[in-house]
């Protein structure tokens, strides 16, 4: 499975933000998904997941209730919806594929795309 991620951009605190996954391959409707950021200097951290048909989901606690996972398989596509944003969000978005939506690992999941910029001002 290949995937690319964009939607990045420019935005001030508070503001919303909607990131997209692109996936392709026959497989990619049988893989839990997930999406991870990777601040400046910082390692890659998880920040949410969803299974193969979109009805679990799970967010790390510092975007719970702020971000929302969602996947329409018809069109291979993920997304991340970022509301309330923080200055602390800032990062590369990467999105993942091929793990369990309960790893928080980014070694465990196998496919990855390239990352968007989400820079969060004040």
């Amino acid at each position: 499975v290949q995937l690319q991620a964009s939607g990045g951009g420019s935005v001030q605190a508070g503001d919303s933000l909607t990131l997209s996954c692109a996936g392709t391959g026959r497989t990619f409707n049988t893989y839990a998904m997930s999406w991870f950021r990777q601040a400046p200097g910082k390692e890659r951290e998880f920040v949410g997941s969803i299974n193969w048909n979109g009805r679990k989901t799970f967010y790390t606690p510092s975007v719970n209730g702020r971000f929302t996972i969602s996947r329409d398989n018809v069109k291979k596509m993920v997304y991340l919806q970022m509301n309330s944003l923080k200055l602390e969000d800032t990062a590369v978005y990467y999105c993942g594929a091929g793990g369990n939506i309960s790893i928080t690992v980014p070694g465990f999941w196998g496919y990855w795309g390239q990352g968007t910029l989400v820079t969060v001002s004040s």
